[in-house]
């Protein structure tokens, strides 16, 4: 850890609401005006601050564990990866009951995934020495993001989303407005050797060309087919995002079945400056802050 992001989280620990500012001057410029928001990312970090701080629920659906429930509850359990098991000591778990393919994860705070496609290959002492890495972290203090301050961390075990091709299944990130699915950012490429290509779409499946610049790129034949499951998705995402300004809802598609990944309050930590200027205000423009 460097002494920069140490004493970021010190501040966090004083105030989160410097904390914040000091990192939006840094990543943008500029002092991030939180009494007029325009931006997703100015909204975001105000729903970070006010709404979103320490909230029961935004906490209970950031948590990669307890947002099953949530999922239960709202009626889509269908949806739901299959679960081997969850564990709070990385030295609990047995690896012989788990099948040959299998992903973990820390249903706390993000990046802290391990995808196993063949467990006799798996070093267990170095996978558990990462693992009790992952249960020590306090990542979420850097950006303040306390919607995770609260997630008794565990240790999940996952299904292993097989694929048709064998590559990565597809995922749609959904931007969800009040209640309403807005745009669908797809990444295309990103098992091919070549660098990824990220669009956003409406929920039509209609290109937004100016979101992205790969968007402003695209040759003016392109095309891309929605897949089967896709208004089913969206229909999912409007119904789990119902209690929330916003929250993004990452599905992945696989042979026309929707599979749920995560709900994303603070994405990019609200802090994305490679998101063009154009998409940041679209989106914002969408979010209908509380009085």
């Amino acid at each position: 850890m460097s002494l920069i992001q140490s004493i970021l989280k010190l501040i966090t620990r004083i105030s989160p609401t410097l904390n914040t500012q000091l990192l939006y001057r840094r990543r943008f410029g500029k002092w991030l005006d939180l009494k007029n928001p325009q931006t997703s990312n100015e909204k975001v970090l105000w729903l970070k601050l006010n709404t979103y701080y320490k909230n029961p629920l935004v906490t209970q659906c950031a948590d990669k564990y307890a947002v099953r429930e949530y999922v239960e509850k709202c009626g889509c359990g269908e949806i739901l990866n299959e679960l081997y098991g969850y564990w709070t000591n990385p030295d609990e778990i047995d690896f012989d009951k788990l099948p040959n393919k299998f992903v973990l994860k820390n249903n706390y705070y993000y990046h802290m995934n391990m995808v196993v496609t063949d467990k006799s290959e798996l070093d267990l002492a170095a996978t558990r020495k990462e693992l009790k890495k992952w249960m020590k972290s306090d990542g979420h203090l850097y950006a303040s993001e306390m919607q995770y301050e609260a997630i008794p961390k565990k240790i999940i075990a996952e299904k292993f989303i097989e694929t048709q091709d064998g590559l990565a299944p597809a995922d749609y990130k959904i931007y969800c407005c009040n209640g309403k699915p807005t745009y669908v950012m797809v990444c295309i490429g990103r098992e091919q050797s070549v660098m990824p290509k990220f669009y956003y779409f409406d929920i039509k499946g209609q290109l937004q060309r100016e979101l992205t610049r790969d968007g402003l790129n695209a040759p003016a034949d392109f095309h891309y087919d929605i897949p089967a499951g896709w208004d089913k998705m969206i229909e999912y995402a409007k119904t789990l995002s119902a209690p929330f300004p916003f929250v993004r809802a990452d599905f992945y598609l696989e042979g026309g079945k929707v599979i749920f990944g995560e709900l994303t309050f603070t994405p990019g930590e609200g802090l994305d400056n490679t998101k063009l200027y154009q998409a940041d205000l679209a989106i914002g423009q969408q979010i209908s802050l509380p009085k």
